[in-house]
């Protein structure tokens, strides 16, 4: 039994999402392939949802992308990391629709977009035509597929958004999608103390239980019985298959109760940009750094304010405090209605925690409380950490500690927290350096050990005798310095090359520390077009007989320039 007031937790920050689609049929499929999806709308990502459903292009790019209505062109991305090549069209319904990691563009709007990066001397480029000027018919070829930007191999990533607010909404919603018979799979299950005395199997610790069963029902082996004594939240490892697909993908909606009263339910119809983040409160995010496995929990944290939770009690959080059996049930569906269930029992006993399991923090490392609805300010030795109100998710108990500069460190190591606490918002970081080498204060930069013990330089400026850097991770870091310039390798050049009946050139660009900033490429002094694909280091630069002279000779210069300005130039001649 529900024990106390009940809270009941209404997120009502959206309103304008609505889901209550008058025509499901305005769509067709945005590719001529059987329609099948690698990751659906809402998938579980590092550090946001999936905000659309990526269709499998047969492991190939060049397939015909098709507009899925009527509609005009209203933007166009193109960049090396994101979306890469990616067109926006608006449709009369209100709504609009995205298709990214384009290959290329149909040629009047490739045409367009070369001339503009021309003008612009930019590979990067985010265009917005006039509404004339690339009408569109349900059907039209628009692009053809591809693998640009971050994408992680060939496929389009296809969005469906509310056009008023931009707001993705779950693209299945609409008929357009495959058929669906095939009931979410749980794995295992999670419960977490809500308490420091919450005892879960004697023990105030999380309890994670892989569950036995199939065909959408799940229970939880008889040896595995469980016993809480006060609040505990609990979570799930689960995901969804379609058909004709074998990759795992995120169940649709999650429902907890207990005794029949329902304490928790999230539906994944959509949600906006700036609240996709939310997800590493949704998640465990400690078990996710340490293993990259997804657990959703069936509770919500103090500050998570994710508009997808309905029917929320109690934050979903349940007392267990009466010494009676309780009957918990979880779940979990598809977009088509396939559901699965997992029903297990729980021994509800008061108790306390016994001495030997007694391991609080160390009085030495706690330094401050810090409540998540307030801005905090931590300041030490050589530090100062400034965390902004709606950056935490819950009330922290925060952790510092210094340790003595190791070889290669201008900078006390300095572990703010641990890397296992989750970050809504950037917090601000200053390390003064312990040392200067002369001459060098504009190399120096501040750096972030990982779970690897490699270095990883963060975007840091010189300011007030500090480095400072805003951060979304907690973590341990230190001063370092990059002094050494990108590598520049060509594929084939050599100074005097004959590269007559080639179609393009490739050039590798590579940092080992603080990262590409720019490049700069010109042939006969004229800038010249050089794509960037970001996840394999390299410049592809098409040989354009409208821009250079054919069977001629030609001087190319490259420039390439990290972010702590450390530049190295290519400077070769080739013919063509």
């Amino acid at each position: 039994m529900l024990s106390g007031r009940l809270l009941i937790i209404a997120i009502f920050l959206f309103n304008s999402l609505n889901y209550s689609l008058k025509d499901k049929s305005i769509f067709i499929s945005p590719v001529k392939i059987p329609l099948q999806f690698s990751s659906n709308f809402g998938e579980l990502r590092k550090d946001h949802f999936h905000s659309g459903v990526d269709i499998k292009t047969q492991g190939v790019t060049g397939k015909e992308v098709l507009a899925a209505a009527d509609g005009f062109v209203y933007r166009i991305s193109v960049s090396p990391a994101g979306f890469g090549k990616a067109l926006y069209i608006k449709h009369p319904s209100g709504y609009s629709t995205v298709y990214g990691h384009l290959g290329r563009f149909s040629p009047e709007i490739e045409e367009y977009v070369k001339n503009r990066q021309y003008d612009n001397r930019s590979y990067l480029v985010n265009l917005y035509p006039d509404k004339d000027e690339f009408p569109v018919k349900q059907g039209n070829v628009i692009a053809w597929s591809g693998n640009s930007g971050s994408s992680g191999g060939p496929h389009l990533h296809y969005e469906i958004r509310k056009s008023d607010n931009e707001f993705p909404v779950n693209p299945l919603l609409f008929e357009f999608g495959s058929g669906d018979n095939i009931d979410p799979v749980i794995e295992r299950l999670a419960i977490y103390p809500s308490g420091k005395n919450t005892l879960i199997n004697r023990s105030n610790s999380t309890k994670k239980i892989n569950v036995a069963g199939g065909h959408g029902n799940y229970y939880i082996p008889a040896e595995n019985t469980i016993t809480i004594s006060g609040p505990a939240g609990f979570g799930i490892k689960a995901y969804d298959l379609m058909n004709d697909s074998y990759n795992k993908c995120a169940v649709y909606s999650i429902e907890f109760s207990v005794d029949s009263i329902i304490l928790f339910r999230y539906s994944m119809d959509g949600f906006s940009f700036n609240e996709s983040r939310y997800i590493n409160s949704h998640t465990d995010y400690e078990t996710y750094q340490k293993e990259k496995i997804f657990y959703e929990k069936t509770f919500v944290m103090p500050n998570d304010r994710l508009s997808v939770y309905k029917d929320v009690v109690n934050r979903g959080i349940f007392n267990f405090n009466d010494n009676r059996i309780h009957h918990a049930i979880i779940t979990v569906t598809d977009i088509r209605k396939n559901t699965s269930t997992l029903s297990f029992r729980i021994k509800s006993e008061t108790g306390k925690l016994p001495s030997a399991g007694k391991q609080p923090a160390k009085a030495d490392k706690i330094t401050e409380i810090m409540p998540f609805n307030k801005s905090n300010k931590y300041t030490a030795k050589d530090i100062i950490v400034n965390i902004p109100t709606g950056a935490l998710y819950d009330t922290l108990f925060f952790e510092y500690k210094k340790e003595p500069a190791q070889q290669g460190m201008y900078s006390d190591l300095h572990q703010v927290h641990n890397r296992f606490t989750p970050l809504h918002k950037a917090y601000n970081l200053s390390i003064k350096p312990t040392r200067i080498p002369a001459g060098k204060e504009s190399k120096l930069v501040i750096a972030m050990t990982g779970i690897d013990q490699k270095k990883y330089a963060i975007s840091s400026k010189w300011l007030d005798g500090y480095m400072t850097a805003d951060l979304l991770a907690f973590g341990s870091f230190f001063i370092s310095i990059d002094t050494v310039a990108p590598a520049i390798s060509p594929e084939g050049l050599v100074k005097g090359a004959n590269l007559t009946g080639k179609k393009e050139l490739n050039i590798r660009i590579t940092d080992d520390f603080s990262g590409i900033k720019s490049y700069e490429p010109t042939i006969d002094g004229n800038w010249a077009l050089f794509e960037y694909d970001q996840k394999n280091n390299l410049l592809t630069y098409r040989f354009d007989e409208k821009r250079i002279t054919r069977g001629s000779k030609h001087k190319l210069l490259l420039k390439v320039t990290d972010n702590k300005d450390n530049s190295r130039t290519l400077s070769s001649s080739f013919t063509w």
